[in-house]
């Protein structure tokens, strides 16, 4: 078998920053990318994720450019929970 690739398109209100990559990032949708790779030797089909990386603005390239940067999904889900965060306020109790 081989690898599996899955796009989606994640969406920043704000200007937010990743781990790993270095700088802020400007609001906007953003490519994400996932590649996966299938387990050999177990009885039912499951996948390992092998990279997620997403396309983001090239800093020192002209303003059009940009670069497939490698990045941790759990860094993705907390920079895109913190945005959601900022957009809507603290929680209402």
């Amino acid at each position: 078998m081989t690898e599996r690739l899955t796009h989606r398109t994640v969406v920043f209100v704000h200007h937010f920053a990743l781990a790993g990559t270095e700088n802020v990032h400007p609001p906007g949708s953003y490519d994400v990318e996932t590649i996966e790779e299938p387990i050999e030797g177990v009885s039912m089909l499951a996948w390992r994720r092998v990279s997620t990386s997403i396309t983001l603005p090239a800093p020192h390239l002209s303003a059009s450019a940009r670069q497939a940067t490698t990045i941790d999904p759990a860094a993705l889900a907390a920079a895109l929970s913190k945005d959601a965060e900022t957009s809507h306020g603290p929680p209402k109790v």
